[in-house]
């Protein structure tokens, strides 16, 4: 029997439930995730105008990806329809680039052991990957604001005055991490959109050259002049010269070495003035060149998480005026003010921009290669960023999707770590769970989404009669999350149509076909049952 048919009868064109992730569940995408919600779902939206963190912690599977995704697409549904007061949403759920870039700074000892390189990863390292990926979509957007992709405009971009371009210049310089064009050339575009002139940071490098050139000009005038003048006077005076004077020549041979030192110089002795001279002129340049090539060596080394060119670095930086740039906080030591100090500029800046706050969803930190889904793995990369000063800054909020093993190593962890962390200011979930009725309500929601217009089909009138809907409900419950509850009422479905032809259909599942499958599966989640 084909399970198409079956659904049909039941006026359910599309399978329900055959996809499992909510990433790659059309179902989900197009009518499940404005329709369909979980109980605690306020308390972990809470009020965009005022971005506040919630922690999360679930099984795998319990519909912690779908519920980010949901609050990602209210966020956009917000922006839309509060232009003025939007929210920047930075989605920090792919951690694999962040870690392949750490690992590279760590020398080959530490990299063999991931426990190892997780040891080695700070609260600052989770601040620079937040950054990077904030400032390559804020830089995306400007550097598309003459195409209708974009969520700025001119208008706004010109609200930046000449400290918010430099501030955002610098973010880009720090930490754009684009791949659409070279570093220095998207930089320079990125100047260009933001009217940003820098014909001051130029000035001493166009000097130096100038000077240089002055320089050079002066001692070869001077060459050209000296042959010019002493040519003549040798040919006149061997020309006058009697041969009486040879004798007197050659008795002035005998003359010491004193006055043979008085003889007049020459400009060749001097030639190695025009260096010197050069050196000087250049000196501001120089200066400026090595305190940028100092600086850029600093972010390369400790700016840990992304991808830096010291020579390219250097050049951007260079391109700032000097006076703009100085005493301005750089990602190029091991501490967090700096980092402080930089997401203050991007949150000036999307202030401008029309964003009044910033929301942080992390997810997936059980999915990099490098913690494997192990909690001891897990816990070495998540724990940096529970800190209270971050999870609290002004304008900023994090939702925070984690396994439910990390709540469990929560709760035992030293005084010194909860009271760093302050979890009891933060809005968490110890246990995204579901009832069995809140799963039947998924389910139904589910079938009505994929049902023909005007009907709304229910689990319970998939089956015949002898299961009774408290036992559903109840075996509902036992499964706990929504992605097992996919899985089984899928197999029971193919169990079902297995069981019977085209020729002779049967549109009622039978208890008995609910009940073994239910068996196998509980097996197979936990094989200590009997």
């Amino acid at each position: 029997m084909n399970i198409q048919s079956f659904l049909e009868h039941h006026g359910i064109v599309r399978n329900p439930f055959a996809e499992e992730d909510a990433q790659t569940d059309p179902v989900f995408k197009e009518y499940c995730i404005s329709s369909a919600y979980h109980p605690i779902w306020d308390k972990v939206y809470g009020d965009p105008s005022e971005p506040s963190t919630a922690m999360i912690f679930g099984p795998k599977g319990s519909g912690k990806t779908a519920m980010r995704l949901q609050i990602d697409r209210h966020l956009r549904q917000y922006n839309d329809e509060h232009p003025g007061k939007r929210v920047y949403v930075i989605r920090y759920d792919d951690f694999n680039p962040f870690l392949d870039h750490f690992c590279e700074r760590l020398s080959r000892r530490t990299t063999r052991k991931p426990e190892r390189v997780l040891d080695a990863w700070r609260l600052w390292d989770h601040m620079d990957s937040i950054l990077c990926l904030g400032v390559t979509q804020l830089v995306d957007q400007v550097l598309k604001t003459d195409e209708n992709g974009s969520d700025l405009d001119k208008q706004q971009l010109r609200n930046l005055d000449r400290t918010a371009s430099r501030d955002l210049l610098l973010l880009a310089a720090c930490y754009d991490q684009s791949n659409d064009s070279s570093f220095t050339g998207r930089w320079d575009s990125l100047r260009k959109h933001l009217r940003y002139g820098n014909f001051m940071a130029k000035a001493s490098g166009w000097f130096a050259a100038v000077w240089a050139v002055a320089v050079l000009l002066l001692f070869l005038w001077l060459m050209i002049r000296g042959s010019g003048e002493t040519q003549p006077q040798d040919v006149q005076a061997g020309a006058a010269k009697p041969q009486v004077q040879m004798a007197s020549m050659l008795a002035e041979d005998t003359a010491t070495e004193e006055q043979v030192s008085d003889a007049p110089s020459t400009v060749w002795d001097y030639l190695w003035v025009a260096p010197l001279l050069i050196v000087i002129g250049a000196a501001p340049y120089l200066i400026r060149l090595s305190k940028c090539q100092w600086a850029a060596m600093g972010i390369r080394r400790h700016m840990r998480v992304g991808r830096r060119e010291i020579g390219s670095m250097r050049k951007v930086l260079h391109w700032i005026p000097d006076k703009e740039l100085a005493s301005q906080p750089l990602p190029r030591y091991d501490r967090t003010d700096d980092r402080y100090e930089l997401l203050n500029k991007l949150q000036s800046v999307l202030d401008r921009l029309g964003y009044k706050g910033t929301i942080v969803l992390m997810d997936r930190v059980d999915e990099p290669h490098m913690t494997g889904g192990k909690p001891e793995l897990m816990r070495r990369f998540v724990w940096p960023i529970l800190d209270n000063k971050l999870l609290k800054h002004p304008g900023l909020g994090f939702k925070m999707m984690l396994p439910q093993e990390l709540h469990r190593d929560m709760e035992r962890e030293s005084r010194d770590f909860h009271e760093r962390a302050r979890l009891d200011k933060q809005n968490v979930i110890p246990s995204f769970q579901w009832t069995g009725e809140s799963l039947y309500d998924l389910a139904r929601a589910r079938m009505m989404a994929c049902a023909d217009q005007g009907r709304s089909p229910e689990p319970k009138d998939l089956f015949q009669s002898d299961l009774d809907y408290q036992r559903m409900i109840s075996a509902f419950q036992s499964l706990r999350v929504p992605r097992h509850l996919f899985r089984f009422l899928y197999r029971v479905l193919v169990d079902h149509c297995n069981r019977y032809t085209d020729a002779n259909p049967e549109f009622k599942i039978k208890a008995e076909t609910f009940e073994t499958n239910l068996a196998v599966y509980a097996r197979e989640l936990d094989p200590s049952v009997n």
